[in-house]
This record gives C-alpha cells, structure tokens and sequence, in this order.
C-alpha cells in the first residue's frame, strides 16, 4: 500500500430520495459536502465518479475533479473500478478508497482510518463499524455487520442480526487487484436481494476486514435522514467545527 487514491461514486437515480447528491444540505449540494470530507481526510487525490452531468458540473463549481462512468453500472464500487480505469491507466494508484456519496457528517479521520486493515496481508478490502443504536435493530436503512477473530467481517445485513453487531459505515479500501476481481464478478443474489454491494466480496471469498470508529456517520437514505445531517452540519458550522 503506497498510493491511495479516494473516489466518490454518486448518481441521481437513487430509488429511495431521488436527487439525492444535488440535495441542498447547509449550504452546499450533497456530494459536494461529500467531496469536502473526502478531501479534509488527506489520503491522497479525490475524484467523483459521476453518472450524471449535473453531479460534474456541481463538483467542478466546487473545485473539485469528476469524470463520467456509465449511468447502468449497478454499485458504486463498479463505478470506482471504472473511474479508475479511466483515469489511471497507467496503475499508478494502488488502492482505491470508495466513500460512499451520501455520508456528508462522516468524519475526515475515519475515512483515513479504512486504510488501515490492508497493513494485515490477509485482507482484499476493509470498511468501517460504528456503534449501533438499540432502535438502529430492525431499520432496514441501517446495514449492521457482524464481525469475527481478527477484526474480519462475518456477515452485513439489513434485518435485526441474531447475535452482536456493529452499524456499517458505507467507505470501502481496495487493494487495486481486489477491486478490478470484485468489477468482473457477476452480481450475487444476496447482494441484489439486500442491496449490499459488499456481499459481492463475501460471497466470492475475498476478505473484508473491518475497522471499528466511533463515528455514528448517518447516511442520507430517507428525507427524514437529510434533515438529520442538515442540523448536524448547522450545528458544526455554528460552533465552528469542519
């Protein structure tokens, strides 16, 4: 691991809030909140793979680097396989980093702490845990993850889980090898029954180690979540705080 690079997938045809990345959230557009996180973790460059015009039109207002990936890939991190094909041909970046586009309060230090599960040799990609409220248990807009000896993940899930679980947070690391087997694997059944892109990876073998942060990190999945990240960053702003 010597080169990260750090890639947003996002896309307008989100089935449950549609327009979700150009949704107004304290004064800025969705993505580009985002795309600030990702930028303030500092693990290298960041690019949003964009399906959609109006997302790299929204990002390059901001400053920011997006390309386009086809609107049909079916996950996000198909489209960060894709944008880093794109981009770096030449393979210069070794692990890809996939923050998800709809964590806008997420914490700049946890997006640069999912890098460090690849130091153990035996895992292909990591993500991030967080604490998990006890009425988290049956919502199915929170994904738990189960984890075993070693810090690796078990199992991810929508449904109450049986036994102890932690509430997953939507940032994948890659091992560049990983990430382009993970590209050509055909879609799992799991993955596409739960919309859990991760059950992908699981059920092809690859190791998903799991790195636990306090940060509760909401995703925005429901109107209800949106108003919940706008008071967050309003808060963060009035106080002064990033």
């Amino acid at each position: 691991m010597t080169n990260p690079i750090l890639v947003v997938p996002a896309r307008l045809g989100s089935g449950r809030l549609p327009g979700k990345p150009l949704l107004d959230v304290a004064g800025d557009k969705l993505i580009v909140q985002v795309w600030r996180r990702a930028v303030e973790a500092g693990i290298g460059p960041v690019v949003v793979a964009a399906a959609d015009a109006e997302i790299i039109a929204a990002i390059e207002e901001a400053g920011g680097l997006a390309v386009p990936t086809h609107p049909g890939l079916p996950t996000g991190s198909d489209r960060v396989a894709a944008a880093l094909a794109a981009i770096d041909p030449g393979r210069h970046h070794d692990v890809a980093v996939n923050l998800q586009g709809d964590l806008p309060t997420i914490s700049p230090a946890s997006v640069a702490a999912v890098l460090e599960p690849l130091a153990d040799p035996a895992v292909d990609m990591a993500t991030l845990a967080g604490p998990l409220a006890p009425e988290a248990l049956d919502d199915p807009h929170v994904v738990k993850v189960m984890i075993g000896p070693g810090g690796y993940a078990l199992d991810f899930r929508r449904p109450r889980p049986a036994g102890p679980a932690l509430r997953h947070i939507g940032v994948y690391t890659f091992r560049r090898a990983a990430l382009e087997r993970y590209a050509a694997l055909p879609r799992s059944p799991r993955e596409i029954d739960e919309s859990l892109e991760q059950l992908r990876a699981m059920e092809n073998g690859m190791c998903i180690g799991v790195r636990v942060v306090e940060d509760m990190a909401p995703a925005v999945d429901t109107a209800e979540g949106l108003e919940a990240v706008r008071r967050v960053l309003l808060s963060r702003r009035t106080s002064g705080s990033s």
